[in-house]
């Protein structure tokens, strides 16, 4: 593996910033990490694909990772923004984008950066 490959340096950077967000909210269980590692190698392959979207990978591996917690552990990332009403998910932004950030869709208020949950 080369670690001066852009595309290996965005997939890198992509994990790294995903586990943070899930380390920060008590998620980064092995079973989920490795759904990570799972939508890392997909979008290895995507980012092969069309090069040009190296740039959106840390949005897109973020979107894998909340889908398929979704489908196994429930919705996740859920808001700290709003107190009332039913529990939801963050939303990435922009949905295919450089410098993708957690908002709440509900409030139209951005919480984080990928990468910078509490």
């Amino acid at each position: 593996m080369d670690e001066t490959n852009p595309l290996e340096q965005a997939l890198h950077a992509a994990r790294a910033l995903v586990l943070a967000d899930l380390a920060a909210r008590d998620v980064a269980d092995a079973g989920v990490v490795s759904l990570v590692e799972e939508a890392v190698a997909h979008r290895r392959w995507w980012a092969e694909q069309w090069p040009e979207g190296i740039t959106y990978v840390a949005g897109l591996v973020a979107q894998d990772v909340q889908d398929a917690l979704l489908e196994r552990h429930g919705r996740w990332p859920l808001c700290p923004v709003c107190d009332a009403g039913d529990p939801h998910a963050l939303e990435i932004e922009p949905e295919l984008g450089p410098d993708p950030h957690w908002v709440c869709g509900k409030a139209g208020v951005v919480v984080a950066p990928v990468g910078g949950l509490w």
